[in-house]
């Protein structure tokens, strides 16, 4: 019998730090119009320092479960998608969530994909479930952004905020869940947003730190372009795979990364309005832990009902991108 893949619980989970605009301007040579003609950023949340990505997306994970029904003793697999795990070597932030929610039977790994990772994740844990292998499967997707924020440059601090959203996949017999999906990167541009130092090629060192090599860097306007371009391109070709077309999109949630890119994509796309959710202004570019977060706040508002179609995309560094369409359960 085929299985289809069948979201029944989602969560977030949002430190209760709010970092403004205005309190930049203290310490950084901005504005808040400067930050929100560029971007369409007015806030953002910081992780207070006990918590990690690990802690934050534990939390979204036990809403999820919550809402799902689901005890965590029940989970085939746990996938967390981030770029700022607890430990950069291991073990992986997800099997410090696999712990914290008690969940034994659980394989579980991290995913790195940076801004695109959710989407990933959330296709890889489709194909799980839609090959009968596993039942049921934890997505996560969590960032400590600001703890490799270099806040002395405000061409990258002023965008980017912490987080963690997730959501709960399970084997369903009704027809719908995922309909069409794409994963893909393009490793030129890897250095067009990445962090130095840290890793294997550049180990910490003295001169690394001194260097400020342990923050990110980014070519801003290169990643910008790229950004407009993938996500009506991805919706495009995900359509086409379903043998439909953007119009039919009820929702589109994309990586929430600045506004002007989600106008951009609208227009592209031709969709009407409201079809389209942004939550940047609130949160900044939370990476993987983007949409889910944003799932979340639009299944709250009743932004999505039983039938209705939804495309996920996300995109960033790496460079990679993906995109998922969905039927959407209830």
């Amino acid at each position: 019998m085929t299985s289809y893949a069948r979201i029944t619980g989602w969560g977030k989970y949002l430190p209760e730090r709010v970092l403004s605009n205005t309190e930049l301007e203290a310490f950084l040579d901005t504005s808040d119009d400067w930050i929100r003609s560029r971007s369409g950023i007015a806030e953002r949340r910081i992780a207070a320092p006990e918590e990690t990505a690990a802690t934050m997306g534990t939390a979204a994970a036990r809403a999820a479960l919550a809402r799902a029904g689901v005890a965590p003793e029940t989970l085939d697999l746990i996938v967390c998608a981030t770029s700022t795990p607890d430990y950069y070597a291991y073990p992986a932030s997800a099997c410090l969530v696999q712990a914290a929610l008690g969940a034994p039977r659980a394989g579980a790994f991290d995913l790195s994909a940076a801004c695109s990772g959710f989407a990933y994740a959330l296709v890889v844990a489709a194909q799980f479930v839609q090959t009968g292998a596993y039942r049921r499967v934890l997505v996560v997707g969590a960032e400590a952004n600001s703890r490799i924020l270099d806040w002395q440059d405000r061409s990258t601090c002023v965008l980017f905020g912490d987080g963690a959203g997730a959501v709960v996949v399970e084997a369903s017999d009704a027809p719908g869940g995922l309909l069409a999906f794409e994963l893909g990167a393009d490793g030129s541009g890897g250095e067009l947003l990445y962090m130095p130092a840290g890793g294997s090629r550049r180990p910490a060192s003295r001169e690394t730190v001194e260097a400020r090599e342990h923050y990110i860097r980014m070519r801003g306007g290169e990643v910008f372009r790229f950004s407009t371009l993938i996500v009506p391109a991805v919706v495009e070709r995900l359509c086409a795979q379903a043998g439909l077309r953007p119009r039919d999109i009820d929702l589109l949630i994309p990586h929430q990364a600045n506004a002007r890119i989600i106008a951009s994509a609208a227009r592209r796309l031709d969709l009407q309005e409201g079809v389209v959710f942004q939550n940047v202004e609130r949160y900044g570019n939370t990476s993987a832990a983007s949409i889910p977060i944003a799932l979340d706040e639009a299944l709250a508002a009743g932004r999505l009902r039983p039938g209705q179609l939804l495309a996920l995309v996300g995109f960033g560094a790496g460079l990679t991108w993906a995109g998922a369409l969905w039927r959407w359960h209830g």
